[in-house]
């Protein structure tokens, strides 16, 4: 195996689960520091006024802030931020906070499609070196309520850790008619790009 030669830390501003696997998964060696965004404070400024911002961007606004956050605390360190925004019809929905509010989610999304804006980034020394977006398209059927009851009694409070209330890896996966898109960037962090950018920078294998 060929060594690393950069003695960087790399540095991974979330506390998400999935990406933390993610990155374990592929082998990278990293440490977990999560970020100190207000990211509510921040869509509300950016959406101030009825103003319209692109999702995608928000997403990467949002990637870029988290790992600038946590590189500027962290001088030398490679910190790497990540964001996902689900958009219908073009409106930003939130991540819901209650079992009520994923009800509400997953029946505003049934029989619709919706998109999936994922965004990561790379920090140096408090400011954004490299990023990447994309975005997936979902399309859920048209589930009866009984099935949403079941689904949401089975699944519990984990729906609340997705921002569309669903978990493609279990449960969440019948609730979808088809899918387009890459299945890492559901997940929430394009890992293939950043892959590539961190063999580039020699802070894992070539």
């Amino acid at each position: 195996m060929t060594e690393i030669i950069s003695a960087q830390t790399i540095v991974l501003a979330s506390s998400s689960p999935t990406r933390k696997s993610l990155l374990q998964a592929a082998g990278v060696p990293f440490k977990v520091i999560p970020a100190s965004v207000d990211e509510a404070a921040i869509r509300d400024t950016l959406m101030a006024e009825g103003q319209q911002i692109d999702p995608l961007d928000l997403a990467e606004i949002l990637a870029r802030a988290k790992a600038e956050d946590v590189s500027a605390k962290h001088p030398g360190c490679v910190v790497i931020g990540a964001d996902q925004v689900l958009s219908c019809d073009g409106q930003v929905i939130s991540k819901p906070q209650t079992i009520d509010a994923a009800r509400e989610t997953l029946l505003t999304l049934r029989g619709r499609t919706h998109q999936l804006h994922s965004a990561v980034a790379i920090a140096e020394d408090g400011d954004t070196k490299w990023a990447f977006t994309d975005t997936a398209d979902m399309t859920m059927r048209q589930f009866s309520l009984a099935f949403l009851g079941r689904y949401l009694a089975e699944a519990g409070r984990d729906v609340l850790s997705s921002v569309g209330a669903y978990q493609l890896e279990g449960l969440g996966i019948q609730l979808f008619e088809s899918i387009e898109g890459d299945f890492f960037t559901i997940l929430g962090l394009p890992i293939l790009p950043l892959l590539r950018e961190l063999r580039a920078r020699r802070l894992i294998p070539e």
